[in-house]
């Protein structure tokens, strides 16, 4: 009897509860609806082609009246017609529908206006647009409000979402094992961190740092980029990518690490090398990144982009997301906002003759907004709609700093407003996982971090592939073509608009005979694409007498890596040392190397043996007192060679997870990192399931059902109102 009085007394409570959460949603509708209405009244006085009528005269009352049903009607429009709406612009380019989110809301608010039965309100096309943006900002602002005086009714709803999900996915109440989040900060490398914590910009990590997780330093690849980073920590494979872009002579083609279609085919590469899918295979998520790692669940990933039609799931984050049109206008005013503090930060740095500077200018300003707040937004949203999902591992890339730091510098206060940001998108995931189905373990890492310097152009007055060029005694154009950044948010920005990507310096050479040079930092190839195979030195000193001498003596590089009929192969010191050491006596800090520091004839050693490493691969020279290199790209902070604190990322995991290197023990390359990321899946969730023959194709390939388009806005939108 007294076990049914309990249980009658715990139902009484829960309904109880009910009716109270029931009546607290209702207040907060009421509440938005009047304060809506207040709003609609206010523009109707301010602006001048906004009027709201009633068919019986302009008493306060008839308007009054007016404006409810006109922001009842508007609401209701903009919480049942916009997600179809969006749905119906599903072949828009991504960035194309977050410009017309403004023009989407101006026209539902002019069909609001029109069902308007006490009276009508008229607008000219232009002034819906504007109420209706501020009519949704206002909107979202009281719900924040209201959400922050009520925080168990927001634990409440952040707890039905997981349990709805949970449902979903067929998992039942008991107890789940951890699961793992990796989140990248993309370009930021170990000091950067450290110097952000140190200086208050990112209190989260600071926190964790303070209690809950360690950092630990991992040195890169020769190739110290996304493309070669990512690839080895998400498939276990990093072999044969010299750089972030290379020229391959038996197809005649030129591969770039962020292209879909090289992505696509690096990725098969890597899969078939080690026989497994990735690391994400087992129930995992990936989202912003240039490969799946064999995740079922992408949005924004590379390799998926490459495909078209319905199997392209992509993109579907970019709709998951703006879906919402709270998100929507939110994420539009902050890319306008962000546009604006781009051109005021690059005229700011004119105008004080800030050295070293590159040009900033046509479409770089919506590149970076586009980096810092479109792609943020959405990929944040992904990922919190992942972990109230109850998904086992879940891989993220936040490209904003590196976009930024490419282009402002790695320090400096452009970039210190940038890892602000990320340290708040972080906090936002943290509360995410915080009402998760299951525990989770936030992982921190970076790919790669950033060396400052002067370009190689600017500082000398020629490029790269001039300087070849004159080496090889072919002409040098006058006026020389800038080298474009390869910054990895350039091109997903021209995938997110369909736009065929740009080859420029990147397209094969008219003659066989002229020399192929590119760029990735300060990192250089050459390569002839008229001889078989690795050319010699020797075979390169009687086609060219004076390349080799002309690179090896110019004080802008640091050395030369060549094949060796002789010794294999040997590298060449650059500024006029004329050092020359057989890859096998190559040692740290001396001869070519020195200054260079530890791990970086390894480093060299290793590329060595890839079969498509270049005929001459240039690394540009590097100052130890100052950190600085010379990119051949125009790129103030560059990554993808050696030297300086590109090479040095970070890995900050919790501290109950097994501490990722003995304490004698070093860190070195992505391909380690893999290794540790999936002993730590291991010990989260028991041995990962061995991928078989199936798993060779790739998760992009897969015919299985991903998750429902429009899952997580709703996610976002409870949890940004809840702290933005």
């Amino acid at each position: 009897m007294a076990g049914l009085g309990r249980n009658g007394r715990g139902e009484r409570q829960a309904a109880v509860g009910r009716w109270r959460t029931t009546g607290s949603a209702l207040l907060r509708v009421i509440v938005v609806w009047v304060v809506s209405t207040l709003t609609m009244m206010l523009l109707a006085g301010i602006l001048p082609d906004f009027k709201l009528t009633s068919d019986n005269g302009e008493s306060i009352t008839r308007v009054a009246l007016t404006a409810a049903w006109g922001a009842g009607a508007f609401g209701l429009l903009s919480a049942l017609v916009w997600p179809l709406v969006v749905r119906a612009f599903l072949l828009v380019p991504a960035l194309v529908l977050g410009l017309l989110v403004f023009f989407l809301n101006g026209s539902l608010l002019l069909i609001a206006l029109r069902l308007i039965p006490t009276g009508h309100g008229a607008a000219e096309p232009e002034t819906a647009v504007i109420v209706a943006a501020v009519m949704s900002a206002v909107a979202s602002a009281t719900s924040t409000s209201l959400a922050v005086r009520d925080d168990d009714a927001y634990r409440r709803r952040l707890s039905r979402l997981a349990d709805r999900r949970r449902r979903r996915r067929g998992l039942d109440s008991a107890p789940q094992p951890p699961g793992l989040v990796l989140i990248q900060l993309d370009g930021v490398g170990e000091r950067t961190l450290r110097h952000a914590v140190d200086s208050g910009l990112m209190p989260t990590v600071a926190a964790w740092l303070q209690g809950t997780h360690r950092l630990t330093p991992w040195r890169t690849d020769w190739s110290s980029q996304t493309g070669a980073s990512q690839l080895g920590i998400l498939h276990g494979s990093n072999f044969d990518v010299p750089a972030f872009r290379w020229y391959e002579k038996e197809s005649g083609e030129v591969m770039v690490s962020n292209r879909p279609a090289s992505a696509v085919e690096l990725q098969r590469r890597a899969v078939e090398r080690t026989g497994d899918g990735g690391l994400l295979t087992v129930d995992g998520a990936s989202r912003g990144n240039l490969f799946s790692g064999g995740a079922e669940e992408v949005a924004l990933v590379l390799t998926a982009a490459a495909r078209r039609g319905r199997r392209n799931r992509s993109r579907a984050g970019y709709f998951a997301y703006f879906s919402d049109p709270a998100n929507a206008v939110r994420t539009a005013g902050s890319f306008v906002a962000e546009v604006g503090r781009e051109l005021a930060q690059s005229t700011r740095a004119r105008l004080r003759r800030e050295a070293p500077r590159i040009k900033r200018g046509g479409l770089y300003p919506f590149i970076r907004a586009f980096a810092t707040v479109v792609e943020r937004d959405v990929v944040v949203a992904a990922v919190m709609g992942d972990l109230l999902a109850g998904r086992t591992a879940v891989y993220a890339d936040l490209v904003a700093y590196d976009e930024v730091a490419h282009h402002s510098g790695p320090r400096g206060r452009d970039t210190d407003q940038v890892l602000r940001r990320l340290d708040r998108s972080l906090a936002l995931i943290a509360g995410a996982a915080g009402q998760a189905p299951r525990p989770y373990r936030i992982v921190l890492l970076s790919d790669h971090g950033q060396s400052p310097g002067e370009t190689f152009e600017s500082a000398f007055g020629l490029t790269l592939k001039d300087l070849v060029r004159a080496g090889c005694g072919l002409p040098v154009p006058r006026r020389a073509r800038r080298t474009r950044s390869g910054a990895e948010a350039r091109y997903a920005v021209r995938v997110a608009l369909h736009r065929p990507v740009e080859e420029g310096e990147e397209r094969p050479p008219q003659r066989e005979s002229d020399p192929v040079v590119l760029a990735s930092g300060n990192l250089g190839l050459v390569s002839f694409p008229d001889a078989e195979g690795r050319l010699t030195r020797e075979q390169i000193d009687r086609r060219h007498p004076a390349l080799l001498t002309t690179l090896a003596n110019h004080p802008g590089i640091g050395f030369l890596l060549v094949r060796s009929e002789e010794h294999g192969a040997v590298l060449l010191g650059g500024g006029g040392g004329g050092t020359e050491v057989p890859l096998a006596q190559l040692a740290d800090g001396e001869g070519p190397l020195k200054g260079f520091g530890r791990g970086a004839a390894d480093a060299v050693r290793r590329t060595d043996t890839f079969p498509h490493t270049a005929d001459i691969m240039v690394n540009s020279m590097y100052d130890p007192a100052t950190g600085r290199v010379h990119a051949f790209e125009e790129q103030i902070g560059s990554h993808g060679g050696l030297g300086g604190e590109q090479t040095h990322p970070f890995l900050l995991s919790p501290v109950e997870l097994s501490a990722p290197v003995p304490d004698s023990g070093e860190l070195v390359g992505a391909e380690q990192v893999h290794h540790v990321l999936r002993r730590w899946l291991g010990e989260g969730q028991g041995p990962q399931i061995p991928v078989g023959a199936e798993a060779l194709t790739t998760a992009e390939d897969s015919p299985r059902t991903a998750q429902p388009e429009g899952s997580f806005p709703v996610v976002d939108r409870v949890v940004q109102d809840k702290t933005c």
